[in-house]
């Protein structure tokens, strides 16, 4: 892409990806940097989650906005904490006991519970690794065990010491009275029982590079240099630390490290560093409006909204106004779907920086096709006809769409399958039909006898002719009329475009739901 064209799509991109890198390139022009360093954080004790895809797959577009803007070279370095002590077995995984003895320790010197790796931060390394390639993310892996054990954060960690005081005049205020007691942000790695130590330190020596402390269990005293390893940083200091020795310029984080981010910012330009351009991003509630929780399990999982939806949906999910706040529960599954089918029609016609299908596709057109069907038309289909295999849709497909296959059709075949997943688990258990007034009735039977006499079943003429019925009878509103299709045709509370349900499922069939739901015994609604 020329500069002429990169120029015109900073100009005119209000996209926040392109917002978020147009910061990003303003630090480079500032700086003389010609290459941008983009990072991710990500701590080990735990296995990938939805919100590890999130921030990865976030900054991944604030990346590609980037060279598409600059066409400057830049990596993505995710990086793991994996030097961290274990503070408490997790609960998720076998073989619990054997890490009890081990607490405190580095995670990448405690032994594999899933008995498949080196230690327990390999395997979780491994895991982490794993997600992100599964979802074709271009990144660099950082260990921190690896990055201090190889004298990576050596000259780091000597300015760290030679800043000392002043880093901790800057982060006492932030603790509690009794933590400010014991408080040191360097944390020695004791030689005989390989515990990450929280203790104070007795005394600093910039020039030997090197801190005292005591162990306060033994009453030993030790003289622990601070390369090699041989100590790591707090978390908020080591944050600070990592963003002056490999000179980040940019990491996102979400709301719950606001104070976080200021007080390792303030350590950054004690170090002589400048802390990262970056984004502060709203966290995820459950279907009651409380945050979600790791360890209460209360949303979703990655695992399961790839079972009900493609990866895509799961990207436009996230993609959608980052800094509010949002509902992560199965009910947002199929709009977010429904969403990504729709951008990505557009991207097909014209790539278009501020359509988020451009940002989940890197800015180029898919090689497949779209979906002609909606997938809450998959999902209302598949709840009429009570499918259980794909099979009984593509019936219908076929029937809508000329020529449509699974094969010429990859992505609805998706979708396909998807919907009946969903249409199983929460469709079908939710169902409720109810039985029409006297007026309802009415409605319905006229509009079995307008379809009857319909010229053509085209979506368009169908859904015309639905208004037509309702008009002529004394419903509130439209709304209200389309609410009785749903509730009673449906047994749902919403529904698609019902012309386009109509020419989906067939008008003759749709005739015989009518007259099915007529006669229907109210015990059996």
């Amino acid at each position: 892409m020329s500069d002429t064209v990169r120029n015109n799509v900073s100009e005119i991109s209000k996209a926040w990806p392109f917002e978020e890198a147009r910061k990003v390139a303003q630090r480079l022009a500032a700086s003389g940097k010609e290459s941008a360093l983009f990072e991710t954080g990500y701590g080990p004790s735990g296995l990938p989650h939805i919100g590890t895809f999130g921030e990865v797959a976030r900054t991944t577009w604030v990346r590609q906005a980037f060279s598409e803007i600059t066409g400057r070279p830049s990596r993505l370095l995710a990086f793991s904490d994996d030097m961290d002590g274990l503070r408490k077995v997790p609960e998720n995984i076998p073989n619990k006991d054997l890490l009890t003895p081990h607490l405190g320790k580095p995670l990448t010197q405690i032994p594999d519970p899933f008995g498949t790796h080196d230690s327990f931060g390999a395997h979780n390394n491994a895991r982490l690794r794993a997600f992100l390639d599964s979802f074709g993310f271009e990144y660099e892996f950082a260990s921190s065990s690896e990055y201090y054990k190889a004298g990576r954060f050596d000259a780091a960690l000597m300015r760290v010491l030679e800043c000392y005081d002043a880093v901790m005049v800057a982060t006492l205020p932030t603790l509690r009275a009794e933590r400010q007691a014991t408080y040191s942000p360097i944390l020695p790695v004791h030689p005989h029982t390989g515990v990450v130590m929280q203790v104070p330190m007795e005394r600093i020596d910039p020039i030997a590079g090197t801190v005292t402390w005591k162990d306060p269990s033994t009453g030993d005293r030790f003289e622990t240099s601070v390369k090699r390893g041989a100590c790591k940083l707090q978390w908020k200091a080591d944050w600070a630390m990592r963003w002056y020795a490999l000179s980040v310029d940019y990491e996102m984080s979400g709301k719950d490290l606001i104070d976080s981010v200021k007080l390792s910012g303030r350590i950054c330009r004690i170090l002589g560093g400048r802390p990262p351009e970056g984004m502060t991003y709203e966290l995820f509630l459950d279907q009651d409006g409380q945050k979600i929780s790791k360890s209460k399990g209360n949303g979703l999982t990655v695992d399961e909204w790839l079972r009900y939806a493609p990866a895509e949906s799961l990207s436009q999910f996230m993609y959608n106004k980052p800094n509010s706040a949002k509902r992560l529960h199965f009910d947002v599954i199929p709009r977010a779907v429904d969403e990504y089918v729709g951008n990505l029609d557009k991207l097909r016609a014209q790539p278009d920086p501020n359509n988020p299908a451009w940002h989940i596709h890197a800015g180029r057109r898919p090689n497949h096709a779209g979906s002609p069907v909606s997938f809450a038309m998959l999902l209302n289909l598949a709840s009429v006809v009570n499918a259980d295999s794909p099979e009984i849709l593509w019936g219908f497909i076929r029937r809508y769409e000329a020529g449509a296959s699974p094969e010429t059709q990859p992505l609805l075949d998706r979708l396909v399958r998807h919907a009946i997943a969903y249409y199983r688990d929460f469709v079908r258990p939710a169902k409720r039909y109810r039985q029409p007034d006297a007026m309802e009735r009415a409605a319905l039977e006229d509009l079995a006898t307008t379809l009857a006499a319909l010229p053509d079943s085209s979506a368009e003429t169908i859904q015309n002719a639905v208004f037509e019925v309702g008009k002529r009878h004394p419903f509130p509103d439209l709304r209200t009329w389309f609410g009785c299709l749903y509730q009673v045709l449906l047994g749902q509370q919403e529904g698609p475009r019902f012309g386009g349900f109509v020419a989906l499922y067939g008008v003759p069939e749709t005739i015989e739901l009518i007259h099915a739901a007529l006669t229907r015994r109210a015990d059996a609604a």
